[in-house]
C-alpha cells in the first residue's frame, strides 16, 4: 500500500483527455512542481487520467531506478513535443487506405506503441510512486475498465505493464484500432478503447474511488485539470445534413467535451468550500481558439500556441496556483 501524507484529507489530481493537448495541463504540473519545489506524486494521493492525462498520470508516478519520480512534470511537456509528431504521423499509403478516415483509423498504431515504450519500459503498473487510476472501456463485454494500482499491488493478474495501460487510455475510436489486452493466457483478453467514451473529466471518477480505497477520510482536495474546452459552434445549417459520414468525424469531441463540463458541475456541487471557507475543488481549464481544438494537429505553430494558452493560464490565475500551493502544504512537509 502507498503511504498516503494525510490521514484526514485525501489530495486527488485528475486530467482530462484531449490528444496532444495534454501539452497543456503538463506545463500546469510543471509551473506547480517549480512553486511547491516537490514532484507531483508526492503532493496527491490519487493521480487519476483519461487518454492523453493517463499518459501524465503514469509518467508522474513512474519511478526511477533510485525509486524517485522518474520524470519532472516539464520532462513530459517535452514528451508531447518530440513523441507527438511521431505518434500522430502518417504514411501517403495510410492515408489512401483510409479514405477520409471511414475506411479504417486514422492512425497506425506503431508511432503511439513505441512511443509508450521509450517513456514506460516494462516497468508494472504496482510500482506506481502513488496510487493511479486510469479509465478504459472494454468492448466486448461491454463496461468501463479502470486500472488501479492498488488492485496491480495485490492480484498479480492485474498488473499490466503502464505501456499497455497508456496504450488502452489512448485507444480513441476512429484515432487509434482498440487494444487487445491478453490475460490469463491466450485466449483470454480484454477488448479495449478510450475511457474518454464516458469519462473525459475522470474528475468524478476519481473522487467516488477515493471514497472506496479510504473510508475513513474526513476531506477531500480535488484538483481537475483540462486540455481545453471547445468553443467553435457545431451550425445547426451545416449538422442537420452531415449523416453518419458527417457526425464520424466530428462526435467524439462532442461527446468528450460534454462530459467533462457536466463533471465539473458536479464537483461544484459536491465539494463547495468547507465551513472554514476552505476551498475544496479546483478546476483548471482553458478556453481554445479555433484551430487549437483537434486532438491530432501536431504542427509547430499549433504547439506553440497551445504552450502559450497554458502559459496565458498560469498567469491569469497566478494567484488560485498559489493559493493551490498552500492548501497542498500538509502534503509538501
Amino acid at each position: 500500500m502507498v503511504q498516503r501524507h494525510n490521514s484526514k484529507r485525501v489530495h486527488i489530481l485528475a486530467i482530462d483527455g484531449g490528444g496532444i493537448r495534454g501539452l497543456i495541463p503538463a506545463m500546469v504540473l510543471a509551473e506547480l512542481e517549480r512553486r511547491t519545489g516537490r514532484p507531483v506524486c508526492r503532493l496527491f494521493d490519487l493521480i487519476a487520467g483519461t487518454s492523453t492525462g493517463a499518459i501524465l498520470a503514469l509518467a508522474l508516478a513512474k519511478p526511477g531506478p533510485d525509486g524517485e519520480p522518474h520524470y519532472a512534470a516539464e520532462q513530459i511537456v517535452r514528451f508531447y513535443e518530440t513523441e507527438g509528431p511521431r505518434i500522430f504521423r502518417r504514411t501517403q499509403l495510410g492515408r489512401w487506405f483510409a479514405a477520409g478516415w471511414l475506411a479504417e483509423e486514422k492512425y497506425p498504431d506503431a508511432g503511439l506503441e513505441a512511443a509508450l515504450g521509450r517513456c514506460f519500459g516494462e516497468t508494472p503498473l504496482r510500482q506506481a510512486l502513488c496510487d493511479v487510476i486510469v479509465t478504459s472501456y472494454e468492448t466486448e463485454r461491454r463496461f468501463p475498465f479502470f486500472f488501479k494500482s492498488r488492485h496491480a499491488r495485490i492480484r498479480p493478474d492485474y498488473d499490466f505493464p503502464m505501456r499497455l495501460v497508456a496504450r488502452a487510455a489512448c485507444a480513441a475510436p476512429t484515432y487509434f484500432e482498440p487494444l487487445r489486452l491478453f490475460t490469463d493466457g491466450p485466449r483470454e483478453y480484454y477488448s479495449l478503447i478510450d475511457g474518454g467514451v464516458y469519462a473525459n473529466n475522470p474528475a468524478l471518477c476519481a473522487y467516488a474511488e477515493a471514497r472506496v480505497a479510504w473510508p475513513e477520510c474526513e476531506d477531500v482536495l480535488l484538483v481537475s485539470l483540462g486540455t481545453g474546452e471547445l468553443t467553435q459552434p457545431l451550425l445547426y445549417s451545416q449538422a442537420r445534413r452531415w449523416g453518419l459520414a458527417g457526425w464520424a468525424r466530428r462526435i467524439l469531441q462532442v461527446v468528450q467535451d460534454g462530459v467533462s463540463a457536466t463533471v465539473d458541475y458536479q464537483l461544484q456541487q459536491l465539494l463547495p468550500p468547507g465551513a472554514d471557507g476552505a476551498r475544496r475543488y479546483w478546476r483548471f481549464q482553458v478556453r481554445l481558439k479555433r484551430g487549437n481544438e483537434a486532438l491530432d494537429n501536431v504542427r509547430p505553430e499549433n504547439l506553440r500556441e497551445l504552450k502559450l494558452l497554458a502559459e496565458t493560464l498560469i498567469r491569469d490565475r497566478g494567484g488560485e496556483l498559489d493559493q493551490l500551493v498552500q492548501a497542498l502544504a500538509p502534503h509538501s512537509q
